[in-house]
């Protein structure tokens, strides 16, 4: 395992120092100040070791350690926010779809219902080949009156 070492300067000192003595900021960012400023091997830092550290901020040594590599590896700024979310958020129901799920909703229900159910409609969906698989839940929030 790599052993990370944290020295900040003056100014990163200083920062941290503000964030945790004013202003109002995220548990996360507060949490992560508090670990930078306890990793610091630096003439600002307090120098206390990792187990001290987890057990007064209730933390998993794991977590410190990210900490500490993410400070290392990027940068300061890069440490303090958070990362990105690395997912692509790729629509499933495109306009097309979704007009004909509209027109499936308000056509005449099947024989022997009142009316569709969410599931009827996605296994109607999936049966006329609008989509290979849709599920009632999709269904749903299509079909949600939001703005």
């Amino acid at each position: 395992m790599i052993k990370y070492k944290i020295t900040l300067s003056k100014t990163e000192h200083e920062q941290l120092i503000a964030i945790i003595s004013k202003g109002v900021h995220s548990s996360q960012l507060y949490r992560t100040a508090y670990i930078l400023l306890n990793c610091d091997k630096g003439k600002y830092g307090d120098k206390i070791i990792g187990q001290q550290i987890s057990k007064v901020l209730k933390v998993n040594m794991r977590m410190i350690d990210r900490v500490k590599q993410r400070f290392v590896e990027e940068c300061f700024e890069a440490c303090l926010e958070r990362k990105p979310s690395e997912r692509p958020k790729e629509r499933k129901v495109d306009g097309d779809l979704e007009a004909h799920l509209i027109a499936l909703s308000c056509s005449k229900a099947p024989k022997g219902f009142s009316r569709w159910s969410l599931r009827m409609l996605a296994d109607k969906a999936v049966e006329l080949k609008y989509a290979e698989s849709i599920s009632y839940e999709t269904i749903r929030k299509v079909l949600k009156k939001t703005s």
